[in-house]
């Protein structure tokens, strides 16, 4: 993936390490938080090769950073991804590339339909 010069002059050198493919699911969850994806959904979506997501999201759930149900996986408790120093680090390199994400902002351009996600959100 290409970066901008800027990026590149100003950037330091540990902070353009690619990130892992635990660094990219999580991110991946992180910002589809709202939706559960099945394994191979997620590998597609993040590049990881298939035969690599089952263990990649095995160890995640170890750490309980994602949660499975069925075929499923989703971000898991949002404090103890906190914890996580991967996830951080990656976190503030997104962060100081484009800005923090306004939650409230996002949900006010969200569609109007109901979605079955919507039960749940309600007991928050």
């Amino acid at each position: 993936m290409a970066i901008d010069m800027e990026t590149f002059e100003n950037t330091p050198e540990d902070e353009l390490q690619e990130l892992s493919n635990p660094e990219k699911v999580l991110q991946f969850l992180i910002a589809n938080d709202d939706h559960a994806f099945k394994a191979t959904e997620i590998a597609d979506r993040t590049e990881i090769n298939r035969n690599s997501i089952s263990t990649v999201l095995g160890r995640l759930k170890d750490r309980d950073l994602v949660r499975h149900k069925g075929e499923y996986w989703a971000i898991g408790d949002r404090e103890r991804i906190r914890s996580f120093d991967r996830y951080r680090r990656a976190t503030e390199r997104l962060n100081e590339r484009y800005g923090s994400e306004d939650k409230d902002a996002w949900r006010a351009h969200a569609a109007d339909a109901e979605t079955p996600n919507d039960e749940s959100d309600s007991d928050e």
